[in-house]
């Protein structure tokens, strides 16, 4: 039985995206060149309107999300373009030195990215927790954020298929589900999650991880270059897109706090806010599980913990409450 569930996901999170072409659903507050200006209009009577292949600006019938305020399919649909649309923008972006290697695993790992999204970010989010980049040991191997390969499979019961990246440093090869190391960031957070919250159900029924930024950098020598790192230049075309593609996740989801997963991310939050009009959004800050970190290694769990309870917020992080 199983094994059958398992085949049905595969296939759903192949064909949704495959259905729902990201060239469908509109997403009119994109701005490549700027922050986004984010209309106060319904994205889901949009995407419905597309699908129709309607034009007028006043809707024929009420929408299922007028009717129940919860559509599953468009959040997933929703959240999957706008990733897409980042993806490609983003593989459009020059680097310069010292990067030398760019592994973008929403190109090779999609599948296990979409079946991450089509399981479990299919209905509104209270809370967003923002990482900055894919870890070499994590989203980079698996297509999920802070995915350990054992949590991924184990606990968050995710499968599909993981290419590679065209270009690949003989390091860094990215090895899938096969992959042997394991990513502490990944186990630090969704251990906590899971020892929390039980059940992945419990933690998805208000929550979802975000990675910022899809890019993963390298030196030549193979040492990973994190965003703040990148050449001022790099860095401020990054930060755009990335802005902007945040910005529409937490509209679509309807978030009420994005809680920055160190503190560049929270820093991202703070800028994306400022500058789309999103001042309903509280923000909230979280240790980041990096092993590199000396706090980190000290007490990350009693961390996290002291700062989800100062920010009320762990009953509903738990699932106690919609």
């Amino acid at each position: 039985m199983f094994s059958y569930i398992n085949q049905f996901l595969l296939l759903i999170s192949k064909e949704i995206p495959r259905i729902f072409s990201r060239n469908l659903i509109r997403i009119d507050s994109w701005e490549m060149d700027g922050h986004p200006t984010l209309e106060k209009t319904n994205i889901f009577y949009k995407t419905s309107r597309y699908f129709h292949g309607e034009s007028s600006s006043q809707p024929n019938e009420e929408t299922l999300e007028e009717k129940t305020g919860v559509t599953p399919v468009s959040f997933a649909v929703s959240v999957l373009n706008i990733e897409k649309k980042l993806s490609d923008a983003l593989n459009q972006l020059p680097l310069s030195p010292p990067v030398e290697y760019s592994y973008n695993p929403l190109n090779y790992a999609w599948d296990t990215h979409s079946c991450l999204v089509t399981k479990y970010c299919n209905s509104r989010k209270r809370i967003l927790f923002v990482g900055m980049n894919p870890g070499p040991w994590g989203m980079v191997q698996t297509g999920v954020p802070f995915g350990d390969v054992r949590l991924v499979q184990d606990w968050l019961g995710i499968i599909g298929n993981i290419g590679r990246p065209e270009k690949e440093h003989p390091k860094r090869r990215v090895q899938g589900f096969e992959c042997s190391r394991s990513e502490v960031s990944g186990q630090r957070l969704w251990g906590f999650f899971r020892d929390l919250c039980i059940t992945p159900d419990n933690f998805f029924k208000n929550c979802f991880v975000y990675s910022y930024c899809p890019l993963s950098f390298m030196h030549s020598t193979s040492r990973n270059i994190t965003p703040p790192e990148l050449k001022s230049c790099d860095r401020q075309a990054l930060t755009k897109l990335c802005d902007a593609a945040l910005a529409e996740i937490m509209t679509v989801l309807q978030v009420e706090i994005a809680v920055g997963i160190g503190k560049f991310a929270e820093y991202r939050i703070r800028e994306t806010l400022k500058h789309s009009g999103l001042s309903h959004i509280k923000i909230g800050c979280i240790l980041h599980p990096s092993p590199i970190s000396p706090a980190a290694n000290k007490g990350w769990k009693e961390s996290v913990t002291k700062s989800m309870t100062e920010m009320n917020i762990l009953h509903i992080v738990r699932g106690d409450t919609n």
